[in-house]
C-alpha cells in the first residue's frame, strides 16, 4: 500500500484544478462554476444537472498545461499526468470534488453507471486524485470491463492508479485485455516495473492462442515476456524474430535485450545491426508503439 504520510503537505487535486480554469475560462463560465459548486453542495440533483451541462457551460478546449503546472499535478498526487485533459473534464471533477465528503462515494457510482463515454472518460481518468484512491478498485475494475476503448483507457492509459493499487491479479487481467481490444500497452505506467512472470506465461499461452486462430500477435505483447524468457519461451520469440514483419522483429530484439538467458544473448548477437540500434534507442518500445498506432 503507498505511503500517504506527507499527504497533508502536498496541494489538493481539486485547489489544482481550481486554479488551472481559473486561468483559462470567461468570467461568465467561472461565475457558472463557482455557482453550480455552491447549489451541488445542497442535493445530488444539482450536482447531476450540473455535471451534465459543464461542456456547455465551460467549453472543451484542451487544457494545455504548462510544464509548471505538470508540476503542479505530480505535487498534489504523484504519477498523475493529466495529458489532454479539457476544461469541461476539469470542471466535471471540480464539481465533484466540491461536494460533501458523505456524498462522494454515492454521486460517483451514480454518474459512472448514467453518464455518456465523455463522463465516464472523465471520471475514470481521476480515479488516482479521489478520497480513499484504495478503496476504488472494485470501481476501478468496473471501468476496465467494457469494452468501449476510450473509457478502458481512461483507467489504464497515463494513469497511475493502476501501478499503485491493482494487485497483480487484477493488473494481468488488464494488460491482458489491452491487447485483447487492441490497445497498446506503451501508455500503461508501470507497463515495465510491474512485469511478473504470471503474466508472461499468460501472454504466451494468449500467444498460442492467436496462432492456432490465424490471427497475427502484437509485437507489444513480447514486452511483458522478455524478462521472463525461459528455452520454451524463447522458442516462441523466435517465431516474431523470424518475422518478415520489421515491428515484429525489433519487438523481438527487445525482448532479447531484456533477458539474462545466454541463448537470447546470442540470438541478438546474431544482428549486430538491431543490436547497437537499441544501444543508441534508434530501436525502443516507445518507437514499437508509435509504429502501430501510426499504421
Amino acid at each position: 500500500m503507498p505511503q500517504e504520510s506527507d499527504s497533508a503537505e502536498r496541494p489538493t487535486a481539486l485547489a489544482v484544478l481550481e486554479s488551472w480554469l481559473q486561468r483559462r475560462l470567461t468570467a461568465d463560465a467561472k461565475g457558472w462554476l463557482e455557482e453550480k459548486k455552491s447549489t451541488a453542495l445542497l442535493e445530488d440533483r444539482n450536482a447531476y444537472l450540473a455535471f451534465a451541462l459543464a461542456p456547455r457551460k465551460v467549453g472543451k478546449a484542451d487544457l494545455q498545461l504548462t510544464d509548471d503546472e505538470f508540476e503542479e499535478a505530480l505535487a498534489a498526487c504523484p504519477g498523475w499526468t493529466p495529458r489532454g485533459w479539457t476544461t469541461d473534464q476539469a470542471a466535471r471533477l471540480i464539481l465533484l470534488l466540491a461536494g460533501p465528503a458523505d456524498c462522494f462515494g454515492r454521486r460517483l457510482t451514480q454518474l459512472c453507471a448514467t453518464g455518456d463515454i465523455g463522463e465516464q472518460v472523465a471520471l475514470y481518468q481521476a480515479l488516482p486524485i479521489y478520497p480513499d484512491p484504495a478503496g476504488l478498485t472494485a470501481r476501478a475494475a468496473e471501468g476496465l470491463r467494457t469494452n468501449i476503448i476510450p473509457v478502458f483507457e481512461a483507467v489504464a492509459h497515463a494513469n497511475p492508479y493502476p501501478r499503485t493499487y491493482f494487485d497483480e491479479a487484477a493488473w494481468n487481467q488488464m494488460v491482458l485485455k489491452a491487447l485483447f481490444i487492441g490497445s497498446s500497452l506503451h501508455p500503461i505506467q508501470g507497463i515495465d516495473d510491474r512485469a511478473n512472470a504470471s503474466l508472461a506465461n499468460t501472454m504466451i499461452d494468449y500467444a498460442h492462442e492467436r496462432w492456432a486462430a490465424g490471427r497475427p500477435v502484437s509485437p507489444e505483447l513480447w514486452r511483458c515476456v522478455g524478462p521472463f524468457l525461459d528455452d520454451e519461451c524463447l522458442a516462441d520469440l523466435e517465431r516474431a524474430w523470424n518475422s518478415p514483419e520489421p515491428m515484429a522483429r525489433e519487438a523481438a530484439a527487445l525482448a532479447l535485450a531484456a533477458s539474462d538467458l545466454p541463448a537470447a544473448k546470442t540470438l541478438l548477437a546474431s544482428d549486430p545491426q538491431l543490436a547497437k540500434g537499441i544501444d543508441s534507442g534508434a530501436v525502443s518500445w516507445s518507437l514499437v508503439h508509435e509504429t502501430i498506432t501510426v499504421g
